[in-house]
């Protein structure tokens, strides 16, 4: 478990670092989006951002910011896999980590996610289009580590021996 817990302060502290660039990874959004010709659309999904990444991204602090969100998304996917094995798990539990897993999918619509108070990432955005094309995607990381958090505060209050079974 300390391993886990570990590994997500590691990523809380690469995520405060992506979060002081926020402007950043929107205007690199905005720069694809109108590379692509896809200005009517939100940004939906994990998939869509790498896609833009790959294909319509035409700058290196572009590429830098919007690879910077890819790397935190596929270590918060694969964190959700080791919590999974570290123990069978409970209702809750479960339920936090399906949540997780559903969340930093590849294919899942982020659109109409919403971070809401404590984080403020979604009141940064500056206007409008701004909220309704990237609030769902600037919403997704710090969802994730929320429930995750809560996934760490319910597994440690588990008895030792349902926590060691998954470990076994």
């Amino acid at each position: 478990m300390n391993e886990a817990k570990g590994s997500l302060r590691a990523i809380e502290q690469k995520y405060k670092l992506f979060q002081q660039q926020q402007f950043t990874f929107v205007a690199a959004l905005e720069h694809c989006r109108e590379n692509a010709h896809d200005k009517i659309r939100p940004i939906a999904s994990i998939e869509q951002v790498q896609s833009y990444t790959e294909h319509h991204c035409s700058n290196a602090t572009d590429r830098r910011i919007l690879n910077m969100f890819l790397d935190l998304c596929a270590e918060l996917s694969k964190l959700c896999q080791r919590f999974e094995a570290l123990h069978a798990g409970t209702p809750v539990t479960n339920s936090l980590l399906d949540k997780c897993k559903t969340l930093v999918s590849q294919s899942n619509d982020l659109s109409s996610l919403r971070a809401r108070y404590p984080h403020d990432v979604v009141n940064h955005l500056s206007c409008d289009e701004a909220r309704n094309h990237y609030g769902g995607v600037v919403s997704l990381i710090p969802l994730v580590l929320d429930l995750m958090k809560e996934w760490i505060a319910h597994s440690e209050k588990l008895p030792r021996k349902v926590q060691q079974h998954g470990a076994t």
